[in-house]
């Protein structure tokens, strides 16, 4: 499998006006306090845990597989858009993908950590492939068919059907913040759980999802909330966590000045110390919320667009400088020809493995 990574000067070119600012910008909190990916991030960071050895053996088996094996950086194809989307809207524009069996071969093809999918999708192809790449058996889902739509996470299978289908790791997203979290989280820890007896590694999607978050800014995005979900997302023992990108900051302050009602607990020194609006340390903000980076952090690619691979290249620049630990690219990649969804995965893992991107 190629390795060859892109040049820095086509990271910059790529960047454009960003370049100088995203390439070279110090953050506000040092990466000194920070558990940082590396070859060495299993041995460093998880054998002083409480997870088994069999758990440690499939956290290694997935930073250890791709194009990014053994860098402490992982690049997965998530498809569960299915479900979450609709299969419709999710596939017709490459109806190929309607077939299970090439959403596997597009995550071998680009050389992905691993794949992250429904237990159907798994379940149809597991016995040809469960050995040649590890499979992340997502377990919840929110449908959109009932009318009129409901925006609730709930169980579609079970940990013992992803163990039996060959399973490295389980996924589960909450809906931090709605009508249904409280349940929601009470659900993925026992299923997070189960997982981790079975010797199966757990990543949470930490998602927000309330209208009140809705402002004058979309504060789902907000580095102060998303952050919070992480950490209740690593309380209950998320190995990996994945998250939007962050695109602004003070949720808190918003909400409460929108309803007039007082708003969760935070934190001046939050705004004046810890972050600033720039996209690096509203990231790292994201990352220090992991536990300093104790479980890793992933962020989303967010949907297909006409700027796609500059897009994707300015958000693992800005996951990996603050901190983080790669990305979860889904619609950018399998909405696009087969050989495109490749290139795109390439280029994105090629910021991973450029000396040249450094944390900040």
């Amino acid at each position: 499998m190629t390795t060859t990574m892109a040049s820095p000067s086509s990271i910059e070119s790529v960047l454009g006006q960003e370049a100088e600012d995203l390439l070279s910008y110090e953050a506000k909190v040092s990466k000194d306090l920070l558990h940082l990916p590396g070859s060495d991030f299993i041995d460093r960071v998880w054998l002083s845990s409480d997870r088994t050895p069999q758990v440690i053996r499939s956290l290694q088996t997935l930073y250890s597989t791709g194009r990014l094996a053994y860098t402490g950086y992982i690049s997965i194809l998530p498809v569960d858009q299915g479900i979450e989307h609709s299969a419709g809207a999710s596939f017709a524009p490459n109806p190929i993908y309607f077939d299970p069996e090439n959403i596997i071969r597009l995550a071998i093809a680009a050389g992905c950590n691993g794949v992250a999918t429904t237990l159907g999708v798994l379940g149809s192809v597991s016995r040809k492939y469960a050995h040649k790449i590890p499979f992340i058996a997502k377990i919840n889902h929110n449908e959109l068919l009932t009318f009129p739509n409901q925006f609730d996470q709930v169980m579609f299978g079970d940990v013992e059907q992803a163990w039996n289908l060959g399973a490295v790791a389980v996924g589960a997203t909450i809906y931090f913040g709605s009508e249904n979290s409280t349940r929601q989280i009470q659900e993925v820890s026992k299923a997070f759980k189960r997982a981790h007896e079975l010797g199966m590694a757990t990543i949470l999607w930490c998602y927000l999802r309330n209208n009140a978050f809705k402002q004058d800014k979309d504060y789902h995005i907000a580095a102060d909330l998303t952050g919070q979900a992480n950490h209740l997302g690593v309380t209950i023992e998320a190995d990996i966590i994945k998250q939007k990108l962050p695109e602004c900051n003070n949720g808190y302050g918003a909400v409460a000045k929108a309803t007039g009602e007082s708003y969760g607990k935070t934190n001046e020194k939050i705004y004046s110390e810890l972050t600033s609006d720039h996209p690096i340390d509203l990231t790292r903000y994201q990352v220090l919320n992991c536990y300093c980076g104790r479980a890793g952090l992933i962020n989303s690619g967010g949907a297909s667009g006409k700027n796609d691979f500059a897009e994707a290249i300015r958000t693992a620049v800005i996951n990996k400088r603050a901190g983080g630990t790669g990305l979860i690219s889904g619609r950018k990649t399998f909405q696009r020809p087969f050989e495109e969804g490749v290139k795109l995965f390439h280029a994105i893992q090629d910021v991973y493995l450029s000396d040249e991107v450094t944390i900040a």
